[in-house]
């Protein structure tokens, strides 16, 4: 099943390597792949989720679509606001390590910062019960981000 992910994955990286957005047929995907349209879907919502720097937006229907829109590379605001609506007041370790991770990758933040930031959000950060520490790290958490834009939008100008 991992392989099939991965190609569907690669598949669609390939076909979004020069456009910011594409737009699918989720059955014409499934067809091509010989797999259920639901594993179309798992692809989608656990490769290309607003974590991993993408939106997905659907429509369903005889002319439903798929589009996939990667979220712009530079510390816009628009991306930081998709972000800090990602974060919203509650986010566990995993995801904020994937925003973290995006960030890096888009080079928002530096390494030794993704480090820095990692280090924020762990859940031994706190003695706190969990409840509490997704609370108190989606708090955090936005602020540093917000930070990181703000230092990444220096460094352009």
């Amino acid at each position: 099943m991992a392989q099939l992910s991965d190609s569907i994955e690669q598949f669609i990286k390939d076909l979004m390597e020069e456009d910011r957005q594409i737009e699918l047929r989720r059955n014409e995907l499934a067809q091509h792949f010989g797999c259920a349209p639901s594993q179309i879907n798992y692809v989608l919502a656990t490769r290309f989720s607003i974590d991993h720097g993408y939106v997905i937006e659907s429509r369903r229907g005889g002319g439903g679509y798929v589009r996939i829109i990667r979220i712009q590379r530079s510390g816009d605001e628009s991306s930081l606001a998709v972000l800090l609506k990602r974060i919203g007041r509650s986010i566990d370790e995993d995801s904020a390590n994937a925003i973290i991770s995006q960030l890096l990758e888009s080079g928002i933040v530096s390494r030794n910062e993704a480090l820095l930031m990692r280090a924020g959000v762990a859940q031994n950060a706190l003695a706190l019960p969990v409840s509490t520490k997704d609370v108190l790290r989606a708090a955090v958490f936005r602020n540093m981000v917000s930070q990181a834009f703000v230092n990444h939008q220096k460094g352009k100008g």
